[in-house]
């Protein structure tokens, strides 16, 4: 939670008062008036004697005394002194400036607060609307944070008194609202479509995938496994010589247990199995435009180097990468479904099947935990090691992508690239929203804009800590895992921890058009870890500055 900035100093306290309110300070008494008194009552003092002096003194007591009773008559005193109605203070009769002006900061006082709760009511309804902005919900909280800010400057003129007959919380609605405007968003589990993932154990599908970098991969691989289900086949792990070094980032295992039955095999494993006859005996082609299976020749190049033998590539259909047809799983299981012990599908990362299943937390196949592709448990330990250490249990992650993204997001007319001025804006007000005392950054900025971004996302009067991952110090232990399996040092493995730290975040705040924020985006959703808050940096919003093209 972002903590309030409390002034603790005293004279601050009383220089703001003063300048809120005039003090009234004792006029010093002049000596021309001080001995005109002294000499008025001595000339009396020798006139009044004997009878005179007990008349006279007898009129001094009774005179105070009557002016007390005729007060007490008819006047009310409750009114002059206090006028306690309706949760505010009204305006009495020979009050004097001084008076007024606090009675007019305590009236402004109530006005606000009756304008904060309805703004917290606004807030209410707003979050409780499916449709409703963000843009309009943070608005709205800003302006109620400025009222309350408005209420303290004014209260702090009246710490002395007893105000609570007006009704102020010193900001607890909005405290108590702030703790919940960010809440977990529930896994629907009941409801969600699956199919049962029974293979043969002697037909094994080679998975293909090609495309970009790694979180391309790992959503190809999760495609991979659901035409595995469908078409009843164990799906082979790439190897590392033609892939990534899945090992290393996942825990493959996992996989299989959750599912209860051997679902997955490793490249070597399978080698093992089927070295005698180490072959794929069909190969098809998911997308057949513009290019075969999305393959080059280096990579038909690197599958024979396994001592596979390959086949002619085959295609069932007209696929255009560029536009993909939505596809059911009867149609996989027509098109590809072979009693070949071995197939190979094509790269199937752009694939358009059963989204709604594929989408649904948990993903599209049964199985007994959270989420079946998920980090090794070593990357998920330092993960947690790291958030203990740095960051704590609220944190806001943000997952900044700007290399190759100005190009990407201006050629594809997707508004996707935000100048720093206007994405440290947009960040502010979700950590306005989350109240997070930190950011956890992953990013691959260049350090003019990370040092920009730093010195502009500013809440509650201080500038918001970017946190990201120290260079290896043998001090710290919270990577010591890592290190000590030769881990270290590896990208892709940095890569999956960074992507594990923003899936374990109170709020995640991702780069629209990113796979790698898509896949934080499937972890928090599967692992139950998504916020009411999560979103895409300025969604709903377009760059206030485009670039012209080339």
């Amino acid at each position: 939670m972002v903590k309030e900035v409390s002034r603790e100093n005293p004279q601050e306290d009383e220089s703001d008062r003063q300048s809120l309110i005039p003090q009234s300070k004792p006029k010093p008494t002049s000596n021309l008036n001080h001995f005109s008194t002294l000499d008025i009552a001595s000339s009396r003092s020798h006139r009044l004697n004997g009878k005179g002096m007990r008349r006279y003194l007898f009129l001094v007591i009774l005179i105070p005394l009557l002016v007390c009773v005729i007060l007490y008559i008819f006047v009310d005193f409750r009114g002059l002194f206090g006028g306690w109605r309706n949760g505010y203070v009204e305006f009495s009769g020979g009050l004097t400036s001084i008076d007024r002006m606090r009675e007019s900061e305590l009236r402004s006082m109530y006005l606000l607060r009756e304008q904060q709760l309805g703004l917290l009511a606004l807030l209410n309804h707003s979050l409780g609307t499916e449709n409703s902005s963000e843009l309009i919900v943070s608005e709205i909280y800003k302006q109620i944070s400025l009222n309350l800010e408005i209420q303290q400057v004014l209260l702090s003129a009246h710490k002395g008194g007893n105000v609570s007959d007006l009704g102020f919380g010193g900001g607890d609605d909005l405290v108590n609202l702030g703790s919940n405007m960010c809440g977990k968003v529930e896994r629907n589990l009941g409801a969600r479509k699956k199919i049962e993932w029974k293979p043969r154990s002697d037909r094994y599908l080679f998975a293909i995938c090609v495309s970009r970098k790694m979180s391309n991969h790992l959503i190809c691989l999760e495609k991979h496994m659901f035409f595995a289900a469908i078409l009843g086949r164990i799906m082979v792990i790439p190897s590392h010589k033609v892939d990534y070094q899945f090992s290393r980032m996942l825990d493959i295992e996992h996989i299989n247990k959750c599912v209860g039955r051997k679902v997955v095999v490793t490249f070597e494993e399978f080698h093992e199995v089927k070295k005698k006859n180490f072959r794929i005996n069909k190969f098809i082609c998911y997308f057949s435009f513009p290019d075969r299976c999305y393959l080059d020749e280096d990579h038909v190049k690197k599958l024979k180097g396994l001592g596979l033998s390959i086949p002619n590539l085959e295609s069932p259909w007209h696929e255009d990468v560029k536009n993909p047809t939505k596809r059911t799983v009867k149609d996989i299981d027509t098109k590809f479904g072979s009693d070949d012990e071995v197939i190979a599908i094509g790269d199937v990362f752009f694939a358009d099947v059963e989204k709604d299943w594929v989408m649904q937390s948990g993903g599209p196949i049964a199985h007994m935990c959270k989420t079946l592709i998920e980090p090794s448990r070593l990357i998920i330990l330092t993960a947690q090691r790291f958030i203990q250490t740095f960051l704590g249990r609220d944190y806001v992650a943000l997952h900044f992508r700007r290399h190759g993204f100005l190009k990407f997001c201006n050629v594809n007319k997707l508004g996707c690239f935000y100048s720093i001025p206007q994405a440290a804006d947009c960040i502010r007000r979700v950590v306005q929203r989350a109240k997070a005392p930190v950011i956890y950054l992953s990013t691959d900025a260049a350090k003019s804009e990370t040092g920009l971004l730093r010195s502009l996302i500013v809440f509650d009067g201080r500038p918001v800590p970017l946190v990201t991952r120290p260079a290896r110090n043998s001090a710290e232990k919270w990577d010591a895992l890592l290190y000590r399996h030769g881990l270290e040092g590896d990208s892709r493995v940095e890569a999956m921890l960074d992507k594990t730290i923003c899936a374990m975040s109170s709020v995640f705040i991702g780069s629209s058009g990113s796979t790698f924020t898509e896949d934080i985006f499937r972890l928090r959703k599967d692992w139950g870890s998504a916020s009411t808050c999560d979103s895409y940096i300025c969604e709903g919003e377009v760059p206030n500055f485009v670039a012209e093209d080339e």
